[in-house]
């Protein structure tokens, strides 16, 4: 009997020696426990903190589509931005203009290549979005692939004007 409860801490013990080693996603999540990871062992990593407090709670998810991006078939490239409020205070974005997002595209050594913002027109008209506990936005929106090449590795990077700590970048392979 011992010795099946000394190889099940054992299992244990190295199971959240492997959950540790995971690469934490951008800005640095806070570390989850041993124990949190014992009992939540497929649960992503909490959200991540910032340094603005009225941002704490706020997690961005970035989604792409299609994949890989075949340049002959397609011209737009679809960019899903969701940022949701996991914590449980509502938080609000102040925004002077009807601008909310920004998108570039980049190469794999940083450049901007596109910039969403060029192909729009924006009011100077203030604006606040309230963002209640467990409630999400949606923002689907399409960039250019023009001056993309077939075979190589691109970035989308996704930001806030008005709160440059919101940000997500995500890499993508391109097709003919």
């Amino acid at each position: 009997m011992s010795r099946r409860l000394a190889l099940a801490l054992l299992s244990i013990a190295l199971a959240s020696h492997v959950l540790a080693e995971d690469p934490p996603p951008q800005p640095t999540p806070q570390k989850r426990s041993w124990f949190s990871r014992m009992l939540h062992p497929f649960q992503s990593s909490p959200v991540p903190t910032y340094k603005d407090a009225r941002l704490r709670g706020l997690a961005l998810e970035l989604k792409l589509s299609p994949q890989p991006v075949k340049l002959s078939e397609v011209r737009q490239l679809e960019v899903k931005i969701t940022i949701t409020n996991v914590s449980k205070k509502a938080v609000a974005l102040e925004f002077p203009t009807d601008q909310r997002i920004e998108i570039h595209l980049k190469n794999s050594s940083d450049t901007v290549l596109t910039t969403w913002s060029d192909n729009h027109a924006f009011d100077p008209k203030p604006g606040t979005i309230l963002i209640n506990p467990g409630e999400h936005i949606f923002y689907p929106e399409t960039i250019a692939t023009r001056e993309l090449t077939p075979n190589k590795v691109f970035v989308v990077e996704v930001f806030f004007p008005q709160y440059p700590e919101l940000r997500i970048r995500q890499k993508f392979l391109t097709a003919q």
